[in-house]
């Protein structure tokens, strides 16, 4: 299918949402919101000093740099051609598998003990670099799918992730100069995330109602369960082959298959004409449930193992003990 019966068919979609623009403008307004607060929650998180010092010791960074902009962006290739996605599905693939890293990342990590301050320095470096490399990304990519390379809305993707550094600026700020209010904002942030979440995903269902099942196709829902999955998977191979520590691994890990699904929501959302892209800004969501539940599923697995590994240390001291002369 070429990108003009894309259009078409998406613009019929469109045609029944006509009536309900006003509700469309709510959802592009408070997508905007979500991803400024989120941004801002994040900055908080973020220290100078420690910034500072992974960027003196770049290795964890560099390989998790190259997983996020490696592994991701090419496994959303990969899926949207073997399964012969039309145009517009596969660029709102694309973009997806493009994103930096989310602050979803960062729990996660948590979750599964990993290093937390190479995880935030991850999400902060792969936030700057995606202004670079995700609209690069796009535009190779791009080039595998007949229609798409004139298609894709640069300046509005550039515009959409320099927006995310401002936000992202004033919470470092905040957290340099008034450590004291971090938490607060923190707080206060997450709550208005959710707030703004719940409203987003209810309106969003709303609005699209009578056309969701051009978004709940087994394609689609297929790569939405791959994508994480392959992620996780090849960001802890990659590492573990780079040598890194079992905590540093496990934290690219989190990393490589946590997008910015915000950020990808907003792109999708306020970027792209509601001719073009119809239903399928809501990709990002189908992706982010596959994504916390098979993290979830990683993270059950991971403390089973540490519940039931024999205590390597207690081991150590054993063998010690053995050949100490009396």
């Amino acid at each position: 299918m070429n990108l003009t019966e894309s259009v078409f068919r998406n613009g019929s979609a469109a045609g029944l949402l006509s009536d309900a623009s006003p509700l469309n403008e709510v959802i592009n307004v408070l997508s905007v919101a979500m991803l400024f607060v989120t941004m801002v929650s994040l900055g908080c998180t973020m220290a100078i000093g420690k910034i500072k010092a992974h960027l003196l010791r770049p290795k964890g960074v560099g390989v998790a740099l190259l997983a996020q902009f490696g592994v991701m962006p090419l496994t959303a290739f990969a899926l949207a051609k073997a399964l012969q996605m039309d145009p517009v599905k596969a660029v709102a693939v694309l973009i997806c598998g493009c994103c930096p890293g989310g602050s979803l990342s960062n729990i996660f990590s948590l979750a599964v003990k990993g290093d937390m301050n190479l995880s935030i320095v991850m999400t902060t470096c792969s936030s700057i670099a995606a202004l670079a490399l995700m609209p690069l990304l796009l535009f190779v990519y791009s080039k595998g799918f007949s229609g798409l390379e004139k298609a894709v809305p640069y300046v509005g993707i550039v515009s959409a992730l320099a927006f995310t550094l401002v936000p992202c600026g004033v919470g470092i700020a905040i957290n340099h100069y008034r450590p004291n209010y971090a938490p607060v904002v923190k707080k206060v942030g997450l709550t208005a995330l959710i707030i703004c979440a719940i409203v987003v995903f209810s309106l969003s269902g709303v609005l699209i109602k009578d056309v969701v099942w051009m978004v709940l196709t087994p394609d689609v829902l297929l790569v939405g369960a791959l994508m994480p999955l392959i992620g996780f998977t090849l960001g802890y191979v990659m590492s573990v082959m780079c040598r890194l520590s079992q905590q540093c691994s496990r934290t690219v890990s989190m990393e490589t298959g946590c997008q910015n699904i915000q950020l990808c929501v907003t792109i999708l959302k306020v970027a792209f004409d509601p001719e073009v892209i119809g239903p399928m800004f809501l990709f990002p969501l189908i992706y982010i449930t596959f994504q916390c539940s098979e993290a979830l599923l990683l993270t059950l697995c991971f403390r089973c193992y540490q519940a039931f590994k024999p205590p390597a240390e207690e081991a150590v001291d054993f063998k010690q003990e053995e050949v100490m002369p009396a």
